[in-house]
């Protein structure tokens, strides 16, 4: 599919200086905003609409994705002493409404309904959180996707609202934590790099927001407060996340304002979960895998040497990525090799046994009651829709509450293999694919990769690629270095001057599926967003021989500059600051834009998102612009969404027109064929 040139970008002869380099930047205009930008993406967004609004799959998915994304969805379960709260997407929904009811057994009652929230359904409810004894509701409100938040909070069951917070910025689920009389909150700016100013205020149920008392500011960019309280409102304790490595802790008594250190000057992770007096405090200290320190609260709480806590959960061979509190137990959530497992503790710390799970995929929203033996989470993998459990503790038993009526109608296989990266390092590798398929080399192949910032890639439904599954293609997701599939180690194998482990790691898993006889380099795509864009723009710019396609989504690709925008100050702790002479020089080895030459590349969809408050749309604007006047091959395509962010709250109708976007892209350059159900 041809359509026809792109449009003409202008150059400009600007550059800047960097550590005695002179770097050349002719699009350093499309950073100024205005007109003549605004202008400029319309362009390239009629460009992209030409060519994938014209190829023929595209009209032959649309009834099949518009049928999956009005399939109901439910999201888990959280109970308190008032009743169940429960988020469900019905088909005639753009939006998740959240559900109240006094009973499992009982009718489903609409406590706050975001599709009335605006006529396009571009406003969301982003989170929420049920007070303690669950006569209140807050959530948080944001527009287009841009995760900056009003809070409004309701009563419970009516839904009347009795308080609204506006303007709080990044204010999110672990920057609110409740009080018998009001809650603490932290708040943003709002504007570009003022998201990363920090405070945490106390608020007083109805007093007046402007009044609310300082609690602390956060001066560093790259820290963040997570918030959290007991629920009979005695105790708060605030961890300072510093640079996704350390935190320290502070205390407080609910009500006051001064926070007192408990733990300071960390080198380590230290994060709560407070039942009681009792805090259960997950750290890695001399634990990758994360173990529990059990701080009492009872007495005086001042500064404790971390080293002479108590542990009561010690570490064990997979990684704990979340607890929770039913009942008399501790439930904790592990993850080995990005599969989840769940097990339960009483709350001294000795093991009761191990929940059974469906199969090999991801618990996801683990919720404990603290009044009854029971406790909800959410399942999925590349087979298995998500699915709402509830877990008896009593029977030791899991039941099955809310499954979607949807599946992949065919027999697919899903293998967890290993493949050997550049330096030798075994790297874990999904592979899903119907049973028939034939390994001829020859197979459309879909590689996904992340890597970076500890964030594990695990198993989850495909539900829009089921169809590319069903016309014979293959779906494969990486766990690259950089990721958190192994640990604290896995994460810091692939930082700053390492991080070209994760590139070499995505790399290696294209080669072992083409070595494999999965898949050509004719026939192969790779996909990754956000700090994924950056890997996938590494790899294309690299070894643009690997591979055909490329979509590369809400991408970091100008990394000189990337700290210079929105938040990408507070991940100088991941790459390295351009502004240090030593990061600078790995940093321009593999910052995409600085390395486009004038060559062939595969064809390439930078999709991006102009209300995206994380990730600024102007690298996938320059790499495009670039590609589009100094690269042989293509097309290279760059959408910028304008009603949308980095990728939260999007409305129904909107997920079909980008999965359309990205199917037919890639159904179009692997030359698939549509299969009919």
């Amino acid at each position: 599919m041809n359509p026809g040139g792109p449009p003409q970008t202008k150059r400009e002869n600007t550059s800047y200086e960097r550590h005695g380099d002179f770097v050349d930047d002719p699009y350093l205009w499309l950073e100024n905003g205005g007109e003549a930008v605004d202008e400029w993406v319309d362009r390239q967004n009629e460009y992209a609409a030409a060519y994938l609004e014209s190829v023929d799959v595209r009209e032959q998915l649309r009834p099949r994705f518009e049928s999956l994304a009005r399939t109901t969805d439910y999201g888990t379960i959280t109970a308190a002493p008032t009743g169940y709260f429960q988020e469900v997407e019905t088909a005639e929904d753009d939006q998740p409404v959240l559900y109240f009811r006094e009973s499992l057994e009982a009718d489903r009652e609409v406590l706050v309904d975001p599709n009335g929230f605006s006529e396009d359904a571009t406003k969301s409810m982003g989170w929420w959180t049920v007070s303690p004894d669950g006569e209140r509701l807050a959530y948080g409100v944001d527009e287009g996707g841009n995760e900056l938040y009003d809070v409004t909070v309701v009563e419970v069951p009516s839904g009347t609202v009795v308080e609204e917070l506006s303007d709080l910025g990044r204010a999110n689920l672990g920057m609110f934590a409740w009080t018998p009389g009001g809650f603490y909150y932290g708040r943003t700016g709002l504007a570009g790099e003022a998201q990363l100013e920090k405070a945490i205020h106390y608020h007083e149920h109805g007093d007046d927001p402007d009044e609310d008392e300082l609690v602390f500011e956060v001066d560093e960019p790259s820290t963040w407060p997570l918030l959290s309280t007991d629920r009979d409102g005695t105790h708060l304790l605030v961890a300072l996340v510093t640079d996704w490595e350390r935190s320290d802790l502070l205390y407080a008594e609910v009500g006051e304002t001064e926070l007192t250190p408990v733990i300071a000057g960390a080198e380590h992770f230290y994060t709560p979960l407070i039942h009681g007096d009792t805090a259960y405090v997950r750290t890695d200290l001399n634990a990758p895998y994360y173990r529990f320190l059990e701080l009492d609260l009872s007495g005086d709480v001042g500064e404790v040497d971390p080293a002479e806590l108590s542990e009561i959960v010690p570490e064990r061979d997979a990684i704990v990525t979340g607890a929770t509190v039913a009942d008399d137990r501790l439930l904790i959530q592990y993850e080995r090799a990005a599969v989840s497992e769940l097990e339960a503790f009483d709350l001294d710390g000795d093991h009761r046994g191990t929940v059974d799970l469906p199969g090999t995929g991801t618990l996801v929203g683990l919720s404990g009651n603290r009044d009854a033996p029971e406790a909800f989470f959410g399942y999925q993998s590349f087979d298995h829709p998500p699915t709402v459990f509830r877990y008896d503790l009593d029977a030791d038993d899991s039941e099955e509450l809310d499954r979607p009526d949807v599946s992949l109608e065919f027999d697919v296989t899903v293998e967890q293999v290993r493949y050997e990266s550049a330096d030798g390092t075994e790297v874990p590798l999904f592979v899903v694919h119907r049973d028939d398929l034939e390994r001829d080399g020859d197979n459309p192949t879909l590689l996904y990769g992340y890597g970076g910032f500890e964030n594990s890639l695990t198993p989850g439904f495909q539900k829009f690629g089921s169809e590319f599954l069903r016309a014979g293609g293959v779906y494969a997701q990486a766990n690259l270095r950089g990721g958190g599939e192994f640990g604290k180690e896995w994460h810091e194998a692939a930082r700053h001057e390492d991080k070209q482990n994760t590139f070499d790691d995505m790399i290696a898993a294209a080669e072992f599926l083409i070595d494999e006889g999965y898949t050509s380099s004719e026939r192969l795509a790779i996909q990754g967003g956000s700090n994924g864009g950056l890997t996938v723009g590494a790899v294309l710019t690299q070894r643009p021989d690997l591979m055909t396609a490329v979509c590369c989504h809400v991408p970091l690709l100008d990394m000189l500059r990337f700290h210079t925008f929105l938040l990408g100050a507070s991940w100088t702790s991941e790459y390295g600051s351009p502004d240090d002479p030593e990061a600078y020089g790995w940093i321009e080895e593999y910052s995409p834009y600085h390395n486009i030459e004038d060559r062939e590349y595969p064809a390439v969809f930078f999709k991006t998102a102009e209300g995206d408050t994380r990730v600024h749309p102007v690298h996938a604007w320059k790499m495009a612009a670039r590609m589009q006047s100094v690269a042989d091959g293509g097309p290279f395509l760059c959408k910028t969404h304008r009603d949308t962010g980095h990728g939260t709250g999007k409305p129904t109708w909107m997920v079909v027109e980008e999965q359309l976007d990205v199917w037919s892209f890639v159904f179009d350059q692997l030359e698939v064929e549509y299969v009919e159900p």
